[in-house]
């Protein structure tokens, strides 16, 4: 096989495995009020200092459009989960901060999330699963830039 080849079969192969264990993950989100996408924002919100990022910097970590992005923070803005606050360093930015709730909602979610994750990736080894995040680090890593 050629490189091309082996890139695109590998690529396949990628892509479709994360297609059918994002469908299992869907299925078995736990029900509450907060979506799978909502979900992804309190958690990279989560990850952050101070449980706080500008809204540009939060987009890069979505997979959703600008305009998306900024319905969604309304939405759970209203929930009483982000809080939208000017930046202090460039008043044209929006920083964006979990709430006590917010954080609290991540918790309560992510608990059965991880145990949806964790029985999915019960296929793989604890050395397979070390690889694969290796792997995916790398390959993010290695990305040509948009």
């Amino acid at each position: 096989m050629s490189d091309r080849s082996d890139a695109v079969t590998a690529w396949e192969a990628l892509y479709r495995a994360q297609v059918a264990v994002l469908r299992q993950l869907r299925a078995e989100f736990p029900d509450g009020g907060t979506s799978l996408t909502e979900y992804d924002v309190l958690f990279n919100l989560s990850r952050q200092p101070g449980h706080a990022l500008r809204i540009r910097d939060l987009n890069r970590h979505l997979l959703l459009t600008q305009p998306s992005v900024s319905r969604l923070l309304d939405r759970l803005a209203a929930k009483g989960l982000v809080v939208k606050s000017g930046d202090p360093d460039d008043a044209r930015g929006t920083v964006v901060t979990l709430t006590q709730a917010g954080l609290a909602e991540f918790r309560r979610v992510g608990t059965r999330h991880s145990h949806s994750i964790a029985a999915r990736m019960k296929a793989l080894s604890p050395d397979e699963l070390r690889r694969l995040a290796e792997l995916a680090d790398k390959l993010r890593g290695g990305a040509a830039p948009s």
